[in-house]
């Protein structure tokens, strides 16, 4: 079940749950946010096929083909042939890491690249995506693959490939890392180990993962952390009652005594505190502030007014001068003057207009006229400059006298007296005067807010003496004390959501658990044959640190520790009860599983058994595993499953070779030829299973052809698996492969005849008569009957 479902059964239950609106609210509010939809793609995936180079054992490139579908596939090669460096390239490829070097130094890591092969290493797995549910898979396959840029394991890049071109994807945008770790489909040997030596706890918390549980822990964990907030709230507040009521002993002061009894009780009355901080507060605080205010109170600046009055003085000065000489007067000669040169320009002559003196304008007086005309310019021009000096001397003393504080009066009548007296001098007009006025305004109010502030700073320390403290610390422990209030209540409610909360999760982790647990004991007892270890039913124990796997094991009717009683066949048969079921988890979107190497420490009952579980989940599962140990091939051939079996050999220069040894085609061909040739087996015997045997041949070469024609027309896997495996007689299997289906069976069998010929059609009448009754006649040519059905194999196969 997803977060997202899982949400939506949740918040169902609510209205049923018995919890209070507010403890509702609290647990939506508890609620981790929804998490944001991944852009993986959709449909289940399984591998074409698993490459390398320059990697491990592998030098030049070499390729492990696989059919993308269910099914068994063996890849077996002695130790040192690179089987096991395929397993590893797909994880690699896939996750960017190997289990086996995981906590490893690195002294591990070294020797990854291959000594023979000196291009640049790479790794890639082909990928084919299922249609999904609503049938829009993606039908194109796509490679992922790892290219090594530099010497250190690290030092990789990923190219996604589509039809031979990089998509410019990232990996995780074509398989979920998080599901990806989370139903991890690698198995190593390695991990075989890890997965029972490791922490219980974290086994624990792999499965509960699985399960889908997550929100519920997520959300209690959040609720655990809300109660230990209240509950450090709480305690805080008892803390701090005992430190404030110490140190309000300290003081002797009646309000203090008043405190100590009001915090002393079993249940600290907060009205009393409140009272006592309001009643300092209202009159006390009122002439607490008029003071500060008075303490802060800054006078006019001296320097300022000292240097304005100066430029006063000096302004007044030289206006005086200026104004002997006046301005008015030496601009009316001026122009006088000019009208008399303008005159005797015009005129060109020299007699005075206003007189009549003959020659008076002359050149001589010109010049001396127009010096005298220069000479009353300037004088002008610097009475009028010390006036303007004198209008801004006076402006900026003016600016200085600004008003007293409005608050001042009411606090302080008689400075604000003093403050408008200074004030009061910018109506004086004579600047000497004006000067003079402020300049004793000044130092009068200076000095007298120099003695106010003083005095102010005084009766704020005292004060501000013992009591102001302790009743700031007081406020700080209602503040606590408040909070402390409120916490009561909402800690109850929390704890209320929690223990509702643990009923849901008891009750849904049981329920999910189940079949998780009952496919461990399913796989635990087909790898446990003849074994005396019994294992009980596997549970989920425990919270917080205490969490862990319950494995009840038992032997002859014995309790016993699992770990100290089992064999390290036993221990590797355990991991793979509680890996499979893991890896295989329905809500995978991963159809395949790689295990590397399990056969390793099990004794001959337990490989058949392994051989079993494998053939299980291969029905629904691409299962590949990679092995040197003969035991398993001669197992699965020896209990007739079907598996396609490959090998690995590896010649000099890390060359290494895939070859396919044998399928299910071949291995029923190769059983039906032993029949066929055994001088010992009774006719009536043979001419009884012989029939079968080829049968099963031609069924494997139909359900091949048919996933593939299925896969095409865009079929799901878990579709695909369901038609090709449903009982019924061998032209069902034809038609699917033919895509013929919901045809006749003799329009299947004509269409068979067209194809192969007659004796095709007859071969497939005479094998499905022959898988319900005993031949009338006998076989005759038992070989013969072999090769037709081979050859009849091969063309469907073809197709």
């Amino acid at each position: 079940m997803s977060d997202t479902s899982l949400r939506d059964l949740l918040l169902s239950r609510l209205p049923g749950s018995g919890l209070s609106a507010d403890e509702q609210a609290l647990l939506r509010d508890l609620l981790p946010p929804a998490p944001p939809r991944r852009g993986r793609r959709p449909g289940t995936v399984y591998m074409r096929s698993i490459s390398a180079s320059g990697w491990r054992g592998i030098g030049p490139t070499a390729t492990v083909r696989l059919n993308p579908g269910p099914g068994l596939t063996l890849v077996a090669g002695r130790n040192g042939s690179g089987k096991s460096s395929f397993a590893e390239a797909a994880e690699m490829a896939l996750t960017g890491d190997n289990f086996r070097w995981q906590g490893r130094t690195q002294v591990w890591k070294k020797g990854w690249r291959n000594l023979h092969e000196h291009s640049a290493p790479e790794v890639a797995v082909e990928l084919g995506f299922d249609a999904g549910s609503d049938g829009e898979g993606a039908k194109e396959p796509v490679t992922v693959r790892r290219i090594w840029y530099g010497e250190g394991l690290e030092e990789s890049r990923t190219v996604v490939e589509e039809a031979g071109q990089a998509t410019g994807e990232a990996a995780h945008e074509v398989i979920d890392s998080e599901q990806l770790s989370l139903y991890r489909p690698f198995l190593p040997y390695t991990q075989l180990g890890a997965v029972i030596n490791g922490p219980l706890t974290t086994l624990h918390d792999e499965i509960s993962r699985i399960l889908g549980l997550e929100l519920l822990s997520d959300t209690d964990a959040a609720a655990r952390a809300r109660a230990k907030t209240l509950t450090d709230t709480e305690n805080a507040a008892k803390a701090l009652t005992a430190t404030v009521i110490q140190e309000l002993s300290e003081v002797d002061d009646p309000r203090a005594k008043e405190a100590i009894t009001a915090l002393s009780g079993r249940s600290p009355d907060l009205d009393t505190v409140r009272a006592l901080l309001r009643g300092h507060g209202a009159a006390d605080e009122a002439h607490l502030a008029r003071l500060r205010r008075l303490a802060d109170l800054e006078r006019a600046d001296q320097p300022l007014v000292a240097k304005a009055v100066t430029r006063l003085r000096s302004a007044a000065a030289t206006a005086d001068d200026a104004r002997r000489g006046s301005a008015e007067d030496a601009r009316q000669l001026i122009k006088l003057l000019d009208a008399a040169l303008e005159h005797r320009r015009r005129a060109a002559v020299s007699d005075c207009p206003v007189c009549g003196s003959t020659d008076l304008l002359d050149r001589s007086w010109a010049e001396r006229t127009r010096a005298q005309v220069e000479r009353l310019q300037t004088e002008a021009a610097e009475a009028e400059a010390a006036h303007r000096e004198l209008v801004n001397a006076v402006r900026e003393v003016h600016d200085l006298m600004r008003p007293a504080p409005a608050w001042l009066q009411a606090d302080e009548p008689s400075l604000a007296a003093l403050w408008r007296d200074l004030v009061a001098c910018r109506a004086v007009r004579d600047p000497r005067e004006l000067a003079d006025r402020a300049e004793r305004a000044e130092a009068v109010l200076g000095d007298a807010c120099d003695q106010i502030r003083e005095d102010a700073r005084r009766r704020v320390t005292a004060q501000d003496g013992r009591w102001q403290p302790v009743a700031g610390r007081l406020a700080a422990w209602l503040a606590q004390a408040e909070a402390a209030q409120t916490a009561k209540p909402a800690l109850k409610q929390v704890k209320t959501v929690r223990a509702w909360m643990r009923a849901l999760t008891d009750e849904l982790r049981e329920a999910r658990f189940k079949p998780f647990a009952d496919q461990s004991g399913q796989i635990w007892r087909l790898l446990s044959e003849r074994s005396s270890v019994l294992l009980g039913a596997i549970g989920l124990t425990g919270v917080g640190p205490q969490r862990q796997v319950s494995l009840p094991v038992s032997v002859d009717d014995a309790d016993a520790p699992a770990f100290g009683v089992m064999s390290q066949g036993e221990l590797h048969s355990l991991a793979l009860s509680l890996f499979i079921p893991r890896a295989t988890h329905q809500d995978s979107p991963f159809g395949f599983l790689v295990i590397d190497d399990p056969v390793q420490s099990m004794d001959p009952e337990k490989v058949d058994g392994l051989a079993k579980v494998l053939d299980l989940y291969a029905r629904h599962r691409q299962v590949v595993v990679f092995t040197h140990d003969t035991r398993l091939e001669e197992a699965i051939q020896r209990l007739g499953l079907r598996a396609t079996v490959m090998r690995v050999s590896r010649q000099t220069d890390s060359v290494v070779h895939v070859s396919a040894v044998s399928d299910p085609v071949s291995q029923a061909l190769a059983e039906a030829r032993a029949i066929a040739l055994d001088p010992h087996l009774p006719p009536e015997v043979a001419d009884r299973v012989l029939p079968s045997m080829c049968r099963l041949a031609l069924e494997a070469a139909y359900q091949d052809t048919a996933r593939r024609a299925l896969r095409e027309a865009g079929i799901g896997q878990r579709a695909i698996q369901e038609r090709v495996t449903r009982p019924g007689p061998l032209t069902g299997l034809a038609a699917l492969a033919m895509g013929m289906q919901g045809k006749e069976r003799s329009e299947v069998l004509d269409a068979v005849a067209r194809d192969h010929g007659r004796w095709a059609r007859e071969l497939i009448h005479g094998l499905n008569q022959a898988s319900h009754q005993a031949p009338a006649t006998p076989i005759g040519d038992r070989l013969a009957l072999v090769d037709r059905t081979k050859r009849l194999a091969k063309e469907v196969l073809a197709r």
